[in-house]
């Protein structure tokens, strides 16, 4: 990835499939490159709020847009046996004609593992199972075919054709920073590395514990792309500011959010200037959390005011 890339994060709780597509319509339309929903059967903390199945929605959003790239911050590999996820995955790359971008990660909301009567163990095992999804991944997109037996997961050769659009792959985007096995398996296999919010105060020495990895392994960590999520709070001038700012401490002022560690805040020219700085750490992939849940006047301001600077 050589240019910069301004995506818009939209989690779906609480939205129907027209309020979503009118917004993932409104990014094509405006150039936003890329639009990103997460991957929860329920709003995490909320289950009576309405909120759409992650791959349905995305399958519906690429198939009524033409340029416009989607993916999930990030898929739950416990949902998904990792053969299934990957016959997925070919198949939505092949309708959306190579613009899927596939984000996984371990999983973060154990209620809905016991909801669902799935096994939730510890963070090591469910490390140790998304670094099988992730080696059954890379098998399938470059062999278009599987034959795996590991402590979690078996496939026999079994065929995935077709295969991708996308050569050699769909990026693949770990999210997360645990620096025992997370930041390891970022190294060894994913194209994108995604810093959460929760970890914006603490970004340099995880991008030192990063190339500490890749180095074990003979890895150019440069050959990773490095994506940052961050709530923005963008205000068309000053006047407007006190009032935006305020909204985004009521949505997003929890310290698992970082706004005030590495959140974007002000006119256009500030939030230029916020960007910069994660693009001089070597940053690539910009993925907002907008104060206003991606509302048609913030987009276009971003797209008109943010953008062209950048």
């Amino acid at each position: 990835m050589t240019e910069l890339d301004i995506g818009v994060y939209v989690p779906q709780m609480g939205f129907g499939y027209a309020d979503v597509l009118h917004r993932a319509l409104r990014c094509e339309e405006l150039g936003i490159r890329s639009l990103w929903l997460y991957d929860h059967l329920y709003g995490p903390g909320m289950p009576t709020i309405p909120s759409l199945e992650a791959w349905t929605l995305a399958t519906a959003l690429l198939s009524r847009t033409e340029r416009l790239r989607v993916g999930h911050m990030v898929l739950c590999n416990q949902f998904r046996h990792p053969a299934v996820l990957a016959k997925m995955a070919t198949t939505l790359d092949q309708i959306s004609n190579g613009r899927l971008e596939l984000g996984i990660g371990s999983g973060s909301i154990e209620d809905e593992h016991a909801r669902l009567g799935l096994p939730w163990g510890t963070f090591r095992e469910r490390s140790e199972r998304l670094g099988e999804t992730l080696e059954i991944l890379t098998m399938a997109f470059a062999e278009e075919r599987i034959d795996y037996a590991g402590a979690h997961y078996t496939v026999r050769d079994m065929p995935i054709v077709p295969g991708t659009v996308q050569r050699p792959r769909p990026p693949i985007i770990v999210g997360g920073v645990g620096e025992k096995y997370t930041l390891p398996l970022v190294a060894r296999y994913a194209d994108v590395w995604n810093v959460p919010t929760y970890a914006l105060g603490d970004l340099e020495r995880k991008l030192d514990v990063l190339r500490a990895c890749c180095a074990e392994i003979g890895r150019d960590p440069d050959s990773i792309t490095l994506s940052v999520e961050a709530v923005m709070a963008l205000a068309p001038d000053d006047a407007a500011l006190p009032a935006v700012t305020a909204l985004a401490e009521k949505r997003f002022g929890g310290t698992g959010f970082g706004l005030r560690e590495g959140g974007l805040v002000g006119t256009p020219g500030a939030i230029v200037e916020r960007i910069r700085r994660y693009e001089a750490l070597g940053f690539r992939q910009i993925v907002l959390f907008t104060h206003d849940r991606a509302s048609d006047a913030t987009l276009d301001l971003l797209a008109a005011e943010v953008l062209p600077a950048l």
